[in-house]
Formats: structure tokens, C-alpha cells, sequence
């Protein structure tokens, strides 16, 4: 990305171009569920340690994907906040099953690569 995009619906849709592979996809699905989980042990136990442990499995496994998978760089280092709320959104659509026509709408479609 070589300029800072300006429009959060904008950045979405790179967003979703960036993750366009479903392997990428599940490697940040997977990454958010283990943070999530690890979110809630620190919470119940209460053991601070286990924040920054959530925080670094979380972002670890979804920056595998993108590096070995879709050889691109991490949002996270240019939009920080968006890229997180990104995860998210992208995560809970993928959960109730509504992930699709927003794939569709970023020009991604069956797995593959929309620039």
C-alpha cells in the first residue's frame, strides 16, 4: 500500500483484497478465537500476562498468513486500528455466515486474488 488510504470502507475493502486467500482467512480466524480465549482466561483467572499473550497469539498467526500465504505486509503496521477492527469485523461476519458479499464486494471470489 503505497499511500494511506483516507475512508474506512476504502481501507475495507483493501482489507479484504490483502485476505483474499481463505487459508489467510483462517489462519486470522483462528488467531482471533485463540485471542479471544486467552482474552477471557486472563479475565477469569485474573493473570495479566495472559493479555500480552492473547495480543501476541493473536497477531503472530494472523502475520503468518500474510507473510507466507499472501506475501504481503501486515495492516497492522500501517492502519493500526483499522486493520484491528478489520480482524474483528471480518472474524464476526465470517461467524454468522455474512462474509461472503462483502468478499464479493472488495472483488474477491472463490479464493482468488482481486488488485
Amino acid at each position: 500500500m503505497a499511500e494511506k488510504i483516507s475512508t474506512y470502507p476504502t481501507f475495507w475493502h483493501h482489507y479484504l483484497r490483502e485476505h483474499s486467500s481463505p487459508r489467510t482467512r483462517a489462519l486470522h480466524d483462528i488467531g482471533t478465537m485463540l485471542a479471544l480465549l486467552v482474552l477471557l482466561a486472563a479475565i477469569v483467572t485474573p493473570d495479566a500476562w495472559l493479555i500480552l499473550a492473547a495480543i501476541v497469539c493473536g497477531y503472530l498467526i494472523a502475520w503468518i498468513g500474510n507473510m507466507a500465504i499472501e506475501r504481503n505486509r501486515p495492516a497492522t503496521f500501517t492502519d493500526p486500528l483499522w486493520s484491528l477492527g478489520s480482524d474483528f469485523r471480518m472474524f464476526f461476519l465470517w461467524i454468522s455466515g455474512r462474509l461472503g458479499p462483502h468478499l464479493e464486494a472488495a472483488g474477491v471470489t472463490a479464493g482468488h486474488r482481486a488488485r
